[in-house]
């Protein structure tokens, strides 16, 4: 059956991110073992929570002084956090706006309330604007609707919100876990490949 719809993560699909960089800015902040903490294959309750929007920020910030042990500022915590973010290839801009053309898109991703105010800047102070407001119909933020990825509810309530079929959508994550959450539920799902822009993935050709 022809794909209509196109669900795409943010993080490692759309935006660059890397991993590594929030927890070595952890480990310089004095958080011991952030390796352990936090991770894309895994991380503790604490961001789950985050994520879900089931704790506020400062609650976040008191939970990461006291693994810490030590005081750190808010500024100092909300900077190590936002080191994941990297940017969002001009590629990528290109790409989403020629996949408007041919789906309907949109966007599923494990985010907190910290990340969507830096990334939201981010794309702001490249572009001129919130672009993604004009490329996706809509946004599903799992700290908005307290769900989510892997668990099938969360793909199971854009399907059902969007008024989605199934069969005539796509996926595109970067975590195995979710690819294969979201095929669980009935949902052909790729895995983005490491380093990749979309273009590549979707064999489009963009302007030098």
């Amino acid at each position: 059956m022809k794909k209509k719809n196109l669900i795409l993560d943010l993080g490692g699909v759309i935006l660059t991110i890397n991993y590594h960089l929030i927890i070595d800015a952890f480990e310089k902040a004095g958080v011991p073992n952030a390796i352990d903490l936090y991770s894309q294959q895994s991380q503790v309750h604490l961001f789950d929570q985050l994520e879900k929007g089931l704790i506020g920020e400062e609650e976040f910030y008191d939970s990461i002084r006291k693994l810490a042990g030590k005081p750190i500022s808010n500024e100092l915590i909300e900077k190590c956090w936002n080191a994941i973010l990297i940017g969002l290839p001009t590629e990528n801009i290109e790409t989403l706006y020629a996949l408007k053309k041919k789906y309907r898109l949109f966007l599923l991703s494990n985010t907190n309330a910290i990340h969507e105010r830096a990334y939201r800047k981010m794309i702001v102070d490249q572009c001129g604007s919130f672009i993604f407001d004009d490329i996706f119909e809509k946004m599903y933020l799992s700290h908005h609707i307290h769900l989510r990825k892997p668990d099938a509810e969360i793909f199971n309530y854009v399907l059902n919100d969007a008024k989605l079929d199934r069969n005539e959508t796509f996926f595109v994550d970067d975590s195995a876990q979710h690819v294969q959450g979201a095929r669980k539920t009935g949902i052909d799902a790729l895995l983005m490949p490491g380093n990749y822009l979309l273009n590549q993935l979707f064999d489009i050709e963009i302007s030098s």
